[in-house]
């Protein structure tokens, strides 16, 4: 029998980190999450405890802090920063994720959290490429009419009712991968919600399923830097209460809002000519 090291890999994983620009009345807020994770030649440190090519994550967890002293254009140019930062001697592969949290401003110096909405960034880079992929989750939406659920098969164990009108809702969670690290990080990042939302909006859905697509294919007509867009939407199911126990009818007014189990509806929209990175894009948190 032979035992041997399977990949692996190490770092520092959040890193909570708020910076503050103080440049005249208006104060801007950043509101951060860093994790750190390293992979190369560190055998050494598995087999025999020679701890000559590991850099300590306390470093890592300085360096990212010292980074942030002078600011940065967006979170995906700080995270590439770090990643590249950190491809050095063993080190052959760095990746760093980035989470934001949102505040919504109340004044020239005071905010206030702006809800569970989180916006986020991989980076990776090796000694010869770098790729980034942003992401959002938390993003909850819901539509009062405009989607039905009809035609779909029956078996001996379906029960559910074809719907001609539904509430539909979710809490989007997308990562898109970028095809060019040329990118104003911050506009695309603002056309690439806007799209998401817009799609969601305007889409007359007879399934959750087709306003996913209709979600990705906006964000690629919107983003031409955008290469592919990975979408996991769940079913917020909001089901009718029968009154009918207490004399009382159901205008379609009130339900009930179930939050387990729930559909997950999973998909991929993506450009045919999409050039693609050297290796599979993560789309784990680091």
């Amino acid at each position: 029998m032979t035992i041997r090291l399977g990949p692996n890999r190490y770092g520092k994983a959040e890193c909570r980190l708020v910076t503050v620009v103080r440049d005249g009345p208006r104060h801007e807020l950043t509101d951060l999450n860093v994790s750190t994770r390293l992979a190369g030649r560190l055998d050494a440190t598995h087999l025999t405890g020679d701890n000559a090519d590991v850099l300590p994550t306390d470093t890592q967890k300085n360096t990212v802090y010292a980074f942030a002293r002078d600011g940065f254009a967006g979170i995906e140019e700080f995270g590439l920063r770090l990643a590249r930062h950190f491809v050095t001697g063993p080190i052959d592969r760095a990746q760093v994720h980035v989470e934001a949290y949102g505040w919504r401003r109340l004044g020239g110096h005071t905010f206030a959290r702006a809800g569970d909405e989180v916006r986020s960034a991989t980076l990776t880079a090796t000694a010869g490429q770098a790729w980034a992929v942003g992401g959002l989750h938390g993003l909850t939406l819901l539509n009062t009419t405009g989607s039905m659920f009809k035609g779909f098969p029956r078996d001996q164990y379906t029960t559910l009712p074809e719907a001609d009108d539904r509430i539909l809702a979710t809490a989007v969670d997308a990562r898109w991968r970028f095809a060019t690290l040329d990118v104003d990080w911050n506009a695309a990042f603002a056309a690439i919600r806007e799209g998401l939302v817009g799609a969601f909006t305007d889409t007359y859905s007879r399934s959750l399923q087709q306003t996913l697509y209709a979600m990705g294919e906006r964000v690629l007509e919107r983003v031409p830097e955008v290469a592919e867009v990975r979408l996991a939407l769940p079913n917020r199911h909001h089901f009718l209460v029968d009154l009918s126990p207490f004399g009382l009818d159901n205008p379609d007014a009130v339900y009930v809002a179930a939050d387990r189990p729930y559909g997950l509806i999973e998909g991929t929209v993506l450009r045919d000519d999409a050039p693609l990175p050297g290796l599979a894009w993560d789309l784990g948190a680091a």
